[in-house]
Formats: structure tokens, C-alpha cells, sequence
């Protein structure tokens, strides 16, 4: 097709090829291609209808109203504006996910503000604002405020860099606010004062997340604002929150889809048992259930009469023991999605392989990481029995201390259809514990049977072999995590040359050098980024694929008492922005 169409107020148009052949596509009228885009909701869809036509483009560019953008700087705000007039919704993502392990330098940048700057002045009608991993303070909180006149919905997803005084900004002024979602927030210095800001007319909450606060809040504004409310949908609290405060909530949000409780712990009376156990019972919207910390037994009970319509159910603050998981899981027939701590063992794991036959998602999280030698966890055994039960499971997460080549193997034929396959054996560069042979043979199985797979995490003790049968067998998988595996640059080799969609690479604590990190010099361009740390590569490899490569950022980072020649982490991304401008002294751009 022609890179430019001419407009036409026809349906067929003719256009001629280089041979002088022809051929016929589709024209559409201005106001009719518009309507018809305003209607598709992907990015990645949107990308490529823009791509088509300049009149194509043109009508993306009007109709466009949401943008996603994956690497904050991978475009600057003056270029987005130029391109988008009329955005009411961004999604916006910052530092690499590295940074969630403390693995970047804390003035590393990713700060919002500039981005606030321009959308004052371009989005007056901004409703919504997403953020992951990024710096905020309270002067760009109070910008929104301030400056969004119909803003609804401020989601911040491990961000840092805000206080109390930010939030109550938003809270005071935001009069539309339909959505406040804090999610794993990672800044200490955040009170509760916030919660007592919402003007006493306020009633349009529809989801409120606040379970990652450290803080004590003010109950009685809590109950007030619940219940002036109506719509409310989503509701998070934190730890301060106690069972029978809960109890009086749900009283006033009986149509809850999802709830976050606080501590579950305390003792209950006769009487307050029977209360709290009958307003669980009327929750009958209750779709998704998370908190639980410290919970009990006993208190437990009280869940039954709401876990019927449950299809998530995020149990990665409470430290259940395998029988408490599956009495709870006996009343949980729809479940999909389900977090646990490994304190359930394997014999919670055969639990869901007998009572969650449509689970699509499991995460089980270590208890402590770091104490490798003090209970076992959860095995291979327990794998297993989930493969066995739950056919449908796509989506796995699984932080464990051994594993075996066989059981992966089997695993894998009993679903097949797995998208994300994150196997973390917590002991670097563990092999098969039966047979002692590296854990190849596993991670082969994995990229033979599920075709489908788009994320992968590789641990324990692994050759170069492994990383070309995912070169050669992962057609579709888009993120690649690795940590302490593979011989030499022939690993990284295998997995450049061959993966052909793949978008992120993230590595850790590998063999791999110069030739490693430059045999992806054709590839880095059509993939979003790069991350290496603890890996063999030179400052000399960094400037020639800066070099070769202009339109990459490569960003090298020393530690505070590195005086070698290597650089302690790489971070290799596309940009059309350029350099970025506020990168600290940590960090060097090539």
C-alpha cells in the first residue's frame, strides 16, 4: 500500500505498483475512518493503523484519547504533545523493574513532573493519570490538583517521592475523583491525614487502595466517606484496620467487587463472630479478596459465606498453613487467580489441584528468601498437583528451593497453554537435585510444548544449551528474565539471534560480555530495553554499541567504590527523545 493515500470521499481507490501492475484498497471518508478508529482501544493496534496512510495517521492522531507509554524516556513530553492533542488518559511507566530490588541508585530520575508540566498546558481534560515505578512529589500532586479540572483517577503503582501533604491536595480539590489506587507504595513519609480531606459532599469513590500505607487513619472519616459512597467497588485498606472495624464497612458496602481487609487477627466475641460472619455473607458481588495479614483460623470462618463468586484471591500477606488454605479454598469453586505464601507447603498446593479445577493463575511467594536453610517451602510435588487439577493454568510464578527436570517436563504436558512461565529456584544456579544434571532439559520442555509462552524467568543451574532452545523454540515470548545461568556469550547469543518478538531483556549475574551484549547490535532497536548487572561487559562494549546504535540511550551505571573497567549495571533502551537530560553522576550516557 502507498505511504500516502489521497483523500477520497470513495470507498475503492487504484493504486499503481513498481511493475506497473495495480491493485485496490480501501479509502475511506475523513468522518467515517474516525468513527470507526475511535472504537479500537489497543495501543499496539493503534501503532500499526497509523503506519498505513498519512490520512490514517492523521485520523489516529485525532481520535487517539489513552496512550501508553513503556519507558519514560523513550520520548519526551514536547514530542508526545506534539503528536496527541487530545489525550484524557496516559499510562506512563518509569525505572526498569531491577529498581524493585534496590539495584538502582536512588536519584536515578524517573520523576513525573516534567510530563505534568506539558499535560497542564496541552490536557486540560486529563482524567486519568497511571504511574509505575516513578518519582512523584507532592508539588507535581498538587499540580494535578490544581490543573485537571475533570480529573478522575490517580493510580500509582511503586512510585516514591510523595508525602501526606500531596495526597491531601488530591483529595481536597479532585471533586470528580472516581478512582485513588496506591499500590505498593515504596515512600516512608506518608501519614493519614489525607483520608479526612474528601469534602463532606464527596460521593463519587469508586475504588479506593490504600493497603500499602504504613500508617494509622482516621476510622471514623474512613466509615464516613464509605458510606456516602454509593458506587464504591473497590476497597483496600491497610493493616491499621481491624476485623470488626472492617465488619462495620461492609455494613454500608455490601455491592463490593473487591476488598482488601485489614489485620484479621483479633479475638471476637460470640457476638461479634455472628455480626461479622452474617455482613460477609451478604456480600454476594465479592469477586476479589486480599489482606488477610496475621489471620486466623477462626477468623478465617467468617470468609465462607462471601468466597462462592471469588475468582481472585491474594492470600501473599497471610502466612497460612496447608490445612487453613484448604478449608478456605473448599468454598472457592470459581476461582482463576491465587496468590499464597509457600508456609502452605505442598500439601496446600494438592488442595488447589483438587478444589480450583478453573485456576489460571498461581504465585507462590517465599516466606523469607534469604533463609535458605530453615524449612523447605513448598517442591516440585506441589507443581505438580496443581498441573494435575488445573488444566487451564496459563500464568505461574513459582518461588521454590529445588526443582527437577522431570517434574517441569510434566508439568508443562499437563498445561500446555502456559503464557508466563516464572519458575525462581532461590538457590543460585541449583541443578536438578535428583539427578544433579543442570536444569536445561526443564526449560527446553517449557519452550517445546507452550507455544503460546510470552514471559519466561529461568533460574538455577543452566548451560548455553538451554538458552538456544529458547533462541530456537520461543517464537512468541516478548520478556526474558535470566540470573546466575549460562557458560558464555554464547547463551545471550542464541536468545539475540533467534526470539523474534522478543521486547525485554532482563539479565543478572552472568558470563556474558562485549560479544554478548554487541551480536544484539540489529535487535535493540525493535525491543523496548536491555538490563544487565553483575555480567562481563566492558565500557569499551558500551561505546561501541552507543556508537554503531545512536538511537539507543545506553546507560552505564558504576557503584559509589567501582573503580574498574566494568560497570556494576547496563541499560540499553530506544529512544526518539534523545539523552536524557536529568541523569545523575552514577550514570554515565554513551
Amino acid at each position: 500500500m502507498n505511504q500516502e493515500c489521497k483523500k477520497s470521499k470513495g470507498i475503492l481507490s487504484n493504486s499503481a505498483n513498481s511493475d506497473g501492475s495495480s491493485h485496490r484498497h480501501l479509502s475511506f471518508p475523513d468522518e467515517v475512518l474516525e468513527k470507526v478508529l475511535s472504537l479500537i482501544d489497543s495501543h499496539k493496534d493503534r501503532s500499526s493503523i497509523s503506519l498505513v496512510c498519512k490520512d490514517w495517521y492523521n485520523a489516529e492522531r485525532w481520535t487517539r484519547s489513552s496512550l501508553f507509554i513503556g519507558n519514560c524516556y523513550s520520548v519526551s513530553p514536547e514530542i508526545v504533545a506534539k503528536r496527541f492533542p487530545r489525550i484524557k488518559r496516559v499510562k506512563l511507566k518509569g525505572k526498569p523493574r531491577f529498581s524493585d530490588f534496590n539495584m538502582l541508585p536512588p536519584d536515578w530520575g524517573a520523576n513525573v513532573h516534567s510530563w505534568l508540566v506539558m499535560f497542564s498546558k496541552v490536557y486540560p481534560f486529563l482524567e486519568e493519570l497511571w504511574l509505575k515505578r516513578m518519582t512523584i512529589n507532592d508539588e507535581s500532586l498538587h499540580l494535578i490538583a490544581s490543573s485537571f479540572p475533570q480529573f478522575k483517577s490517580l493510580y500509582l503503582a511503586s512510585c516514591e517521592g510523595f508525602t501526606d501533604d500531596g495526597l491531601k491536595a488530591i483529595t481536597s480539590h479532585c471533586r470528580n475523583l472516581v478512582e485513588l489506587n496506591i499500590k505498593d507504595n515504596i515512600t516512608e513519609g506518608v501519614g493519614g491525614g489525607w483520608l479526612s480531606c474528601f469534602p463532606d459532599d464527596f460521593t463519587s469513590l469508586e475504588v479506593l487502595n490504600f493497603a500499602s500505607i504504613n500508617c494509622e487513619v482516621s476510622f471514623d472519616a474512613l466509615e464516613r466517606l464509605v458510606s456516602r459512597c454509593r458506587s464504591l467497588r473497590v476497597l483496600r485498606v491497610n493493616e491499621s484496620i481491624t476485623l470488626n472495624q472492617l465488619q462495620r464497612l461492609l455494613v454500608h458496602a455490601p455491592q463490593l467487587m473487591e476488598l482488601g481487609t485489614g489485620s484479621f487477627w483479633q479475638p471476637l466475641t460470640p457476638r461479634q463472630y455472628k455480626e461479622t460472619k452474617s455482613v460477609f455473607s451478604k456480600c454476594k458481588n465479592l469477586q476479589s479478596l486480599s489482606g488477610l495479614w496475621h489471620a486466623t483460623a477462626l477468623c478465617l470462618h467468617v470468609l465462607y459465606g462471601a468466597c462462592a463468586n471469588l475468582t481472585f484471591l491474594n492470600l501473599s500477606d497471610a502466612f497460612l498453613k496447608s490445612d487453613e488454605l484448604a478449608n478456605l479454598l473448599s468454598h472457592c469453586p470459581n476461582l482463576r487467580r491465587l496468590w499464597v505464601i509457600d508456609t502452605v507447603e505442598d500439601k496446600g498446593l494438592e488442595a488447589v489441584g483438587s478444589y480450583c479445577p478453573l485456576l489460571e493463575e498461581l504465585r507462590v511467594f517465599p516466606l523469607d528468601p534469604y533463609d535458605l536453610d530453615y524449612y523447605l517451602g513448598v517442591t516440585e510435588q506441589g507443581f505438580m498437583a496443581v498441573s494435575r487439577g488445573c488444566p487451564k493454568l496459563h500464568y505461574v510464578l513459582y518461588f521454590c528451593r529445588r526443582m527437577t527436570n522431570a517434574a517441569v517436563a510434566t508439568i508443562v504436558q499437563n498445561c500446555p497453554d502456559f503464557t508466563h512461565f516464572r519458575l525462581c529456584i532461590m538457590n543460585p544456579r541449583e541443578p536438578d537435585y535428583l539427578t544433579n544434571d543442570p536444569m536445561d532439559e526443564a526449560f527446553a520442555a517449557v519452550v517445546r510444548t507452550c507455544t503460546k509462552l510470552r514471559r519466561l524467568s529461568v533460574s538455577g543451574l543452566l548451560t548455553d544449551w538451554a538458552f538456544e532452545c529458547i533462541g530456537t523454540y520461543a517464537k512468541n515470548l516478548e520478556t526474558l528474565s535470566v540470573a546466575f545461568a549460562g557458560n558464555s556469550d554464547k547463551g545471550m547469543q542464541y536468545v539475540l539471534q533467534g526470539c523474534p518478538k522478543l521486547r525485554k531483556l532482563e539479565i543478572r549475574d552472568c558470563p556474558f560480555g562485549d560479544a554478548a551484549l554487541l551480536s544484539g547490535i540489529e535487535k535493540y532497536e525493535r525491543m523496548r530495553s536491555l538490563w544487565m548487572s553483575t555480567c562481563d561487559v566492558t565500557m569499551d562494549g558500551c561505546k561501541m554499541l552507543a556508537k554503531q546504535k545512536p538511537r539507543l540511550n545506553v546507560e552505564a551505571i558504576k557503584d559509589e567504590n567501582n573503580n574498574g573497567s566494568l560497570p556494576d549495571k547496563v541499560y540499553v533502551y530506544r529512544s526518539v527523545a534523545g539523552p536524557r537530560k536529568d541523569i545523575p553522576s552514577s550514570v554515565l550516557t554513551l
